[in-house]
């Protein structure tokens, strides 16, 4: 006898559907407008410009100190640097990919940028190396709720960046609490 009603895989299909259609809304070609005039809502292309930079800033700081929290961690348990070390290196390069356009005048990657000193790293790290991963996992769910959150103040393109560094995120989590369980106290 077949099942009616709303089902588990009819609902994820239907939302899979509407979020396909919202991505391809977005992603609209840049329409100047007759002339090659600048369109009225030009103001508001800034006020998106500024507030992307603005999440790309907050992405890259939360990052830096994730990767802070890495290297505390598999400085204080070494028999589990070696299983961090591949999370490690993804989330340096989510950090670079993040990372907002320098404008014009601004130094290049890897020169201070004026008074912005680097993260101040984590909290103390736990003496047993199964919680100290456990909290590692639990940062990368952060990071991950953090950034689907920022989804949805994103213009497409970020989105697709956030949304990509999320599902890596929350893939990191999962490994890491793989990695706590096969980790020797």
């Amino acid at each position: 006898m077949r099942r009616t009603g709303t089902t588990r895989r009819g609902a994820l299909t239907a939302t899979g559907a509407l979020a396909l259609g919202a991505v391809l809304t977005g992603c609209g070609g840049d329409d100047d407008g007759a002339g090659g005039k600048k369109p009225a809502h030009s103001g508001a292309r800034a006020t998106s410009a500024k507030a992307e930079k603005a999440l790309r800033e907050k992405a890259v700081r939360d990052g830096a100190l994730l990767l802070a929290q890495y290297d505390l961690v598999a400085e204080a348990h070494p028999a589990a640097a070696a299983g961090l070390e591949p999370l490690r290196a993804a989330v340096a390069e989510h950090g670079k990919a993040l990372a907002p356009p320098r404008a014009k005048g601004e130094p290049k990657k890897g020169e201070p940028k004026g008074d912005k000193a680097p993260p101040a790293p984590a909290g103390p790290v736990s003496a047993d190396p199964k919680a100290a991963v456990r909290e590692l996992a639990a940062a990368e769910r952060r990071r991950a709720d953090a950034h689907t959150e920022a989804l949805l103040s994103a213009g497409p393109e970020l989105a697709r960046l956030l949304a990509s560094v999320a599902a890596a995120a929350a893939a990191h989590a999962y490994l890491l609490t793989e990695l706590a369980e096969e980790t020797a106290v």
